[in-house]
């Protein structure tokens, strides 16, 4: 019995590394291009639902969580069901590495996000900037695991994150944060759309 569970343990570890060596194409352009759209979306309602986002820093942060979160189900789900379709037998094994490769910094800008938030509502206007950068970080660090060409993506929420950081006193701004990301979700989805169409991907070509 110890040498059965051995055997499958060794298995499950070989799988793990080859999920780690491999491109993960879960991430569609589909999703994201959606996202850009929730962006834009988010950033134009904004005004009608976080009235003063200087003085209600717990307002704007929620919402702007409750974007990301939407944002991210659907991602989530269209990585579910390319892995499902396009990693076969490795899918649960990629989407596996795919989230420990983005996890640490999500949950370090929530942390930060809290603590900002919590006890240092003063300095709520670096939000926006902060997130942009550590999004960033998040897919430079996935970036193992993907398409090269998205390190643009990544470079260009670090620069737009700086931005952000310099303008700290109207960064709090509907579209402070939501231009920013509609661009960098369609520049993401543009370029997985391009590295679909290379590989030959037959989902690229249901795409108008």
């Amino acid at each position: 019995m110890d040498e059965l569970r051995h055997a499958l343990d060794e298995i499950a570890a070989i799988r793990g590394q080859m999920a780690r060596a491999a491109e993960f194409r879960g991430y569609g352009p589909a999703a994201l291009a959606a996202t850009a759209g929730l962006a834009l979306v988010a950033a134009w309602l904004q005004p009608r639902f976080v009235f003063d986002p200087v003085r209600q820093p717990s307002a704007y942060a929620w919402w702007w969580a409750g974007a990301a979160a939407l944002a991210a189900g659907l991602i989530a789900a269209e990585a579910i069901a390319r892995s499902r379709r396009l990693h076969a037998g490795l899918a649960d094994e990629m989407i596996r590495a795919a989230l420990e490769q983005f996890l640490p910094s999500a949950f370090a800008g929530l942390a930060a996000t809290i603590v900002i938030v919590r006890w240092a509502p003063a300095h709520a206007g670096l939000l926006p900037g902060f997130w942009q950068i550590v999004f960033g970080l998040g897919v430079f660090s996935s970036c193992r695991i993907l398409p090269r060409p998205l390190q643009w993506v990544g470079g260009w929420y670090l620069a737009t994150g700086l931005v952000s950081l310099a303008a700290a006193d109207r960064a709090l701004a509907p579209w402070m944060m939501g231009g920013p990301f509609a661009v960098g979700q369609a520049l993401a989805a543009v370029l997985l759309f391009s590295v679909s169409k290379r590989s030959g991907d037959p989902d690229a070509e249901e795409i108008p």
